[in-house]
């Protein structure tokens, strides 16, 4: 298992222990998986499939931290015209 710490979450920032894809799989070359492009009846781009190896469980993860919020500023409290310098 190969172990990295990642930052995820947009309204409730989390840092977590996350699994990362073998390098050295002879399956994906260390990508995590293979992606291969498919078309409709027409034989136009339809998308990409993605199928995961199985060098890596992409859901194995751990909470480490729970990142506290930080207070909104608010505009308000600024002045827009003021003639200090913004250091």
């Amino acid at each position: 298992m190969r172990l990295r710490i990642q930052l995820t979450g947009w309204d409730r920032r989390t840092l977590t222990l996350t699994d990362t894809p073998r390098p050295d799989c002879p399956l994906c070359d260390g990508h995590g998986g293979l992606a291969y492009d498919y078309g409709d009846h027409n034989g136009e781009y339809a998308g990409t499939e993605w199928d995961p190896c199985t060098c890596w469980d992409e859901n194995r993860r751990w909470t480490l931290l729970r990142l506290p919020r930080l207070p909104l500023r608010r505009r308000a409290d600024r002045d827009p015209w003021s003639n200090e310098p913004p250091f």
